[in-house]
């Protein structure tokens, strides 16, 4: 397993929970939250900043928390191997994220940096202790999002076969995980992650807002883990990472008229079969799957923000039938494109 359980979390009473977590090479806690583990959603978040720097290198946090939740954002980098000692007593559900960059401290990396190797996994933690090895010269980005069983529970209402097995094994109080490997972090995932840390809203909006991002990322967790199957084994090497990453930037600019994936296979240096099959097992999704995705995006921004009609957006898009274009609006997001509330 590559993403490691970065958390500090253990029980006075079976009603509180407490997270921690402290550099080894420092006496003080980085943080010490006692947070009720009960689901309030009336409760207020509050937020907390914390900025560390030794002569090691340094630790930017940002944490969020209320009653049975901590979100804690951390951008990090040391000049020589340091440890974070971590511990789990009780149980919690953690979606973790990682990202790391060979890149000197100083210059932040963003979740959606295309540069960021990046892996992610949900886990149901019954009771652990265990140290974190960071390296030196590396540059990471850690995203966690911890809940009780009963956040989860109240939040995560999905009728998934891959979500009832997982539950089953967190009543019965067995350690378990969404996948047998960590994933790839997704483009949709690295937006729902930005969308919690840069949130401006505040009080109930904020809570609200941020409750919905999270149920959003865990659901493209979810929507990842169900269609990766046990028997894909695609095994990538950096070279393909960045050729899959360069692939998917060409997307980005090109989407209204995209390369064919003969073209883009060709543009990137890398085989049809891995770019399709790469693809898919990276960024969690099919190219055309993809591009559509893009174009349902951009078609909604047309719509809302600049109130273009409907036969205007379709075309700007890169459909050249309308019947086309409200045909993949409504799958893409179950109401016609003239239906939209500006």
């Amino acid at each position: 397993m590559i993403i490691n359980k970065f958390i500090y979390l253990t029980y006075y009473y079976s009603s509180t929970m407490i997270v921690k977590a402290k550099l080894e090479s420092q006496k003080e806690w980085l943080f010490l939250e006692d947070l009720p583990d009960t689901y309030s959603p009336g409760h207020k978040l509050t937020e907390k900043q914390l900025n560390i720097k030794d002569y090691y290198g340094g630790m930017n946090n940002y944490q969020v928390s209320t009653h049975g939740l901590f979100i804690l954002y951390s951008e990090m980098s040391f000049d020589q191997p340091s440890r974070i000692l971590t511990e789990v007593d009780g149980d919690a559900v953690a979606c973790q994220f990682i990202f790391a960059n060979n890149m000197k401290f100083g210059r932040s990396i963003l979740p959606f940096s295309k540069s960021a190797r990046s892996r992610h996994n949900i886990r149901y933690i019954p009771s652990e202790r265990q140290s974190y090895e960071v390296k030196a010269g590396v540059q990471y980005v850690y995203f966690l999002v911890l809940l009780s069983k009963e956040y989860y529970l109240n939040l995560v209402d999905l009728q998934l076969p891959v979500n009832e097995k997982f539950i089953r094994n967190m009543e019965k109080g067995t350690y378990t995980s969404f996948g047998d490997e960590d994933l790839f972090v997704t483009a949709e995932m690295r937006k729902s992650i930005d969308d919690i840390r840069l949130c401006k809203q505040e009080g109930e909006l904020k809570r609200l807002y941020t409750d919905s991002r999270v149920l959003e990322l865990i659901m493209y967790q979810l929507e990842q883990f169900s269609n990766t199957s046990n028997e894909d084994k695609y095994t990538f090497k950096d070279d393909d990472i960045v050729k899959l990453e360069q692939a998917c930037e060409i997307l980005e600019q090109q989407f209204v008229e995209p390369p064919t994936q003969k073209e883009l296979s060709k543009m990137v240096f890398l085989n049809e079969f891995k770019l399709r099959s790469g693809f898919k097992r990276y960024y969690g999704t099919t190219i055309y799957d993809y591009i559509t995705g893009l174009r349902m995006k951009q078609a909604r921004k047309l719509i809302i923000e600049e109130k273009r009609n409907m036969y205007e957006v379709g075309t700007m898009v890169g459909f050249k039938h309308q019947a086309s274009f409200t045909h993949a609006f409504k799958k893409y997001y179950g109401i016609l494109p003239s239906e939209i509330k500006m």
